[in-house]
């Protein structure tokens, strides 16, 4: 695995968080031993904070509120306890995951201290603008995780970004994850976070050409808008009930 991007004096100094890029598919027990360090080193105040982007091999990983019975192939993929909030999610090729790893005692932009409800809306948002940026609406809904994208006209909506995370004493990881170009037949292995009535897509299914670098940049964007930026309203949202 290579890893791309390093801290610099100029990040330490503003308090961005690290960011790293990771080529190739990352293993997922690496995923969650270097989360786990890095979490630690947070903690004890000698690492930075980190934003890690990674595309994993196919797997499916189980939250803490995962059914067995929503593995509906149990031999397709590899499984995982993932320790994170939420149910079954499907991570591979083609999907970004952005693991995000934040001192929340900290002010972050428009997030206050010790506001895990606001952290959350603010993970939301990033998908949200980072999809705007394709010309994507992306969508909140009361009772459901993620980020959709309705098609009104038909009458349908599908998820195109999940969301889970897991805060250790006032430390986040885990993260969101974005569809750009993943082969969506392996999601069927699965009851995606629980949700059976509807599907999900991507930015390659809805006609987007973007590349994983082109995502990225749409990522980093956004990012300094909603964790940069104190003057966003990323608290206090409205759910769409569809």
């Amino acid at each position: 695995m290579t890893i791309m991007g390093s801290i610099t004096p100029a990040t330490l100094a503003n308090g961005t968080p690290e960011w790293r890029i990771s080529d190739g598919l990352t293993p997922y027990p690496e995923a969650l031993a270097l989360m786990r360090e890095r979490v630690a080193a947070i903690r004890a105040g000698t690492a930075e904070e980190l934003v890690w982007l990674v595309e994993h091999p196919p797997i499916y990983t189980a939250g803490t509120s995962a059914k067995p019975s929503e593995l509906t192939d149990p031999t397709r993929f590899p499984t995982f306890e993932a320790g994170r909030g939420g149910q079954w999610t499907y991570h591979g090729p083609g999907q970004r995951v952005a693991y995000v790893m934040l001192d929340l005692t900290r002010k972050h932009g428009a997030v206050p201290v010790n506001d895990i409800h606001c952290y959350v809306n603010a993970l939301e948002e990033l998908l949200i603008r980072a999809l705007d940026r394709f010309n994507v609406k992306g969508e909140r809904r009361r009772g459901r995780v993620g980020i959709w994208v309705a098609d009104r006209t038909a009458g349908t909506e599908a998820k195109i970004g999940a969301i889970g995370v897991r805060v250790s004493r006032w430390v986040s990881w885990h993260g969101v994850a974005l569809n750009v170009d993943p082969d969506l037949s392996h999601f069927s292995g699965i009851v995606p976070c629980g949700v059976r009535d509807h599907g999900v897509t991507s930015l390659a299914a809805l006609g987007v050409t973007a590349t994983m670098q082109e995502a990225d940049v749409a990522l980093r964007a956004a990012w300094d808008e909603v964790f940069g930026d104190s003057s966003g309203p990323v608290c206090a949202v409205q759910r769409v009930v569809a």
